[in-house]
């Protein structure tokens, strides 16, 4: 209901809304199709409040325009409507849907939903790319349940 409410204040009625599968981003403004998407993983997980805000920053970037990115014309679009974030979110991400995870050699862990092309190394033991703490990676099944799981709102 948000989102139609949205883009029926802020755009025309050419633009519509839908959500999509996304693991990692929030939010999508997609200029070509005129829709604003959610992730509707994330959305379950988030908060209304965030949710919401997502919601205003993927309609700043449309009524602001391609051209705009995230520059100083999207920055005052979104002040104008109520938007508070920054330009990528900071919250959790669907990291159970992830089928590659990454062991660096001190322990820690990271997830991609891509498989690996190329070696990397843990950002939390060195700056930039150190062969000493290259990431091991494994594949894991992702089941129908896990991805129906993920949908399902959390208290």
């Amino acid at each position: 209901m948000w989102a139609n409410a949205l883009i029926r204040m802020h755009l025309d009625e050419s633009w519509t809304f839908a959500f999509d599968n996304a693991k990692r981003r929030a939010g999508l403004c997609n200029y070509t199709k005129r829709q604003i998407s959610v992730s509707r993983y994330l959305a379950a997980r988030f908060s209304d409040d965030d949710t919401h805000q997502t919601l205003l920053h993927e309609v700043a970037h449309a009524i602001a325009g391609p051209a705009a990115a995230h520059g100083p014309a999207w920055t005052r679009v979104a002040r104008e409507i109520g938007y508070v974030g920054g330009t990528t979110h900071s919250l959790e991400t669907a990291t159970e849907l992830a089928p590659w995870i990454g062991t660096c050699p001190q322990g820690h862990t990271v997830y991609r939903h891509r498989r690996p092309t190329r070696p990397s190394s843990c950002v939390k033991c060195a700056r930039g790319f150190d062969p000493r703490y290259t990431f091991a990676w494994r594949r894991r099944e992702i089941t129908h349940a896990d991805r129906l799981a993920a949908q399902t709102p959390r208290d």
